[in-house]
């Protein structure tokens, strides 16, 4: 399904946020004539300077390698627009029978405590079948990074289970010293493999999934247990919208409120950003749109990779008066025609 028909489907007046009306075009980061770069996870280092974990794999694996020799590295940058120098690799595939042997990917940034976590998925056999979240911790934004021996969040053995397929895209909420929160996207083995064969059989795909969405679960501490929530999705596009999946969500607690960016996958279309709020990070708002796609923002696109100009994987660099700064996504195209992160200023 294109945009276009999505747009004609769901035909919804275009709300837009305070958030995306914030928002201005900085740039491209971390251009490389060797890697696709992706998951851009900014924050503040104690020596004041801005600290990104992003994904990286070798250009010759192509746009695909996210899934099979992805690993996690540290650049450093005195501003947000950069320039930015790669100082080591965190995470990398450990190979062997780990959960994270071939790829790792996906990273989110966060500090709790005297810790900095990591959560990042894995990937062990270079199929979405195997998608797992886990974790890294160190004292120091330069490691050494110390890794869950296991997933911290396993899908339910059931194929029939709503979050049968696997566990992926983390995003993380402290709540308080003793409520840890992290939200993970997942979806129904056996309602995708439904998918797949129809898609096959009509030779087109149907636009009909509302498979991908979110779970949540919750810990006391970072040593866990993560415990799962719910009998079903606790961020749940459809319904509220036809074709409607959640993706790539960052959560943040901001005024009194829970504040959530995803990127669109059907609700407008598949190029927005969506914004919502909520007063127990469970039942949210309806939709707003968080940002538009990189052609408001940006005068080039993403060099015929991907024409509707499309952010994906947002994150954000949180102040320390706990409002959000700027906003880092991936952006296919750039100097090299691949991929790379971007940046906004928020406000």
């Amino acid at each position: 399904m294109t945009s276009a028909t999505a747009n004609k489907i769901n035909a919804k007046p275009e709300v837009e946020s305070d958030f995306c009306r914030n928002l201005t075009g900085v740039g491209r980061i971390l251009e490389s004539p060797d890697y696709n770069i992706w998951g851009c996870s900014p924050i503040y280092g104690p020596d004041g300077k801005i600290h990104v974990f992003y994904s990286r794999w070798l250009n010759e694996a192509d746009h695909d390698g996210w899934l099979t020799c992805c690993e996690i590295a540290h650049a450093v940058a005195d501003d947000p627009a950069g320039p930015y120098e790669t100082v080591g690799v965190a995470v990398a595939p450990r190979g062997g029978d780990w959960w994270d042997s071939g790829s790792c990917h996906n990273p989110t940034i966060h500090k709790v405590g005297d810790k900095y976590v990591l959560f990042y998925l894995g990937v062990s056999d270079g199929t979405v079948y195997t998608k797992r979240v886990g974790m890294a911790t160190a004292d120091s934004l330069d490691g050494p990074w110390e890794r869950s021996p296991e997933p911290i969040i396993k899908p339910d053995p059931d194929p029939r289970a709503w979050n049968s397929m696997c566990t992926t895209n983390p995003a993380f909420l402290k709540v308080s010293d003793d409520e840890l929160r992290l939200y993970y996207k997942t979806w129904c083995i056996a309602d995708w493999e439904q998918d797949i064969e129809l898609a096959n059989e009509l030779g087109t795909w149907t636009g009909e999934n509302t498979n991908r969405q979110y779970g949540l679960t919750i810990a006391k501490s970072l040593d866990g247990p993560w415990v799962k929530q719910g009998d079903g999705p606790m961020i749940n596009l459809k319904y509220v919208g036809e074709n409607a999946q959640s993706e790539d969500a960052y959560i943040w607690m901001e005024d009194g409120l829970i504040k959530m960016i995803m990127r669109d996958m059907g609700y407008w279309n598949h190029e927005y950003g969506l914004y919502f709020e909520s007063e127990d990070g469970v039942r949210w708002s309806d939709p707003q749109i968080a940002y538009r796609n990189s052609h408001e923002y940006f005068d080039e696109d993403a060099n015929g990779l991907d024409r509707e100009g499309r952010f994906e994987r947002p994150q954000l660099l949180m102040g320390k008066d706990g409002h959000p700064e700027y906003l880092f996504c991936a952006f296919r195209g750039g100097k090299y025609n691949t991929s790379s992160g971007v940046v906004l200023k928020i406000g």
